[in-house]
């Protein structure tokens, strides 16, 4: 029986010093929880601030999106206008780039006949006296 009682003293003076030991901690563990507490006191105003000031700046988007629909729509026929003339030009360039592909071919046979029948040195003369008869024209 005197070891059951030792043993509980023993037991008890453990469990007293690990109250002492622990008691700093608890004090610090408590502490940490009072400022959470104040922390989630504070939050569901500070969501409402943030959801409000989302709401405010949704509704000053959507308005601004309107406003650049609105100007795009007025901005588009002369978009489309740009679009025809781009057209317009592309097809006078091809018919042009077609024109001078008819010349290059042209101009390629002649090649080719005064080449094949020995004619060049003719039609330089020819060209020639073709400039300085227009150069002594000219002059006078």
């Amino acid at each position: 029986m005197i070891w059951v009682g030792i043993g509980l003293i023993i037991i008890g003076i453990a469990l007293m010093a690990l109250v002492m030991f622990l008691i700093k901690p608890l004090n610090n563990l408590a502490g940490v929880f009072s400022s959470l507490q104040k922390t989630t006191d504070e939050l569901p105003k500070t969501v409402e601030n943030i959801t409000s000031q989302t709401t405010k700046t949704l509704g000053t988007s959507v308005e601004t999106l309107q406003q650049v629909n609105n100007q795009i729509k007025e901005l588009s026929p002369l978009f489309h206008i740009i679009g025809d003339a781009g057209r317009a030009t592309n097809q006078l360039t091809s018919s042009m780039v077609d024109a001078v592909d008819d010349m290059k071919l042209n101009t390629q046979r002649g090649k080719n006949i005064t080449t094949g029948k020995n004619l060049e040195g003719f039609y330089g003369a020819l060209t020639l006296g073709y400039l300085l008869f227009q150069k002594n024209k000219e002059m006078k």
